[in-house]
């Protein structure tokens, strides 16, 4: 999987997606995903850092079967919170303190 991280004035921002969506899109209906390098682009890391990261996160979007699955196991994201776009799967966090 691939994460990148970064600060900004709403705290720490976490995009994570399995390495093989990176750069495709997905469509479903009205809606599209763009996964773009400038967004997405990061270090492919393991998936302790994954979690890691999604832990410490105050914002955080998720794209990737994998990926999304992950969070939902160590129960960083319900379920039904995750969207189906075309062929794979989008979660977004938003942490309110």
């Amino acid at each position: 999987m691939i994460v990148n991280e970064r600060e900004t004035e709403q705290g720490l921002l976490v995009a994570v997606c399995d390495s093989d969506v990176l750069g495709e899109t997905f469509e479903d209906g009205e809606f599209s995903l763009t996964v773009t390098e400038a967004f997405y682009g990061g270090d492919e890391v393991d998936e302790g850092t994954v979690i890691d990261s999604l832990v410490r996160a105050d914002v955080a979007n998720i794209v990737g079967t994998r990926a999304v699955a992950l969070a939902i196991e160590e129960g960083i994201v319900d379920e039904a919170n995750v969207l189906e776009v075309g062929e794979t799967r989008h979660a977004q966090l938003l942490r309110m303190y």
